[in-house]
């Protein structure tokens, strides 16, 4: 198990957290968040499973969170797929002649 950005993949491995203006090398997002953290969970109240931190709207933005914890998991890409954004492609490619 290590620790990855939540966006690409990419393995953080420096000992210790990252801070809140981290970000990934790869990408360029936020490592400090709270899709990266232990606590994170979409099924409870605000997210999260820790009832001390504060509510952090933003999921995907740097937080300031003092309970944050690097979370450990085996990476598995998921590719989500807009399907009424890629059928409005289509129809501008269609439109457009491309």
């Amino acid at each position: 198990m290590t620790r990855h950005c939540h966006k690409c993949g990419w393995e953080w491995s420096l000992a210790g957290l990252p801070g809140r203006s981290e970000s990934c090398h790869q990408c360029g997002a936020d490592l400090r968040v709270c899709l990266n953290c232990v606590s994170y969970d979409a099924r409870v109240a605000h997210q999260c499973r820790d009832r001390r931190a504060e509510p952090d709207f933003d999921k995907h933005v740097g937080t300031f969170c003092e309970y944050f914890d690097f979370k450990r998991r085996d990476w598995v890409p998921t590719e989500v797929k807009n399907t009424r954004e890629d059928a409005a492609r289509e129809k501008l490619k269609k439109l457009f002649g491309d």
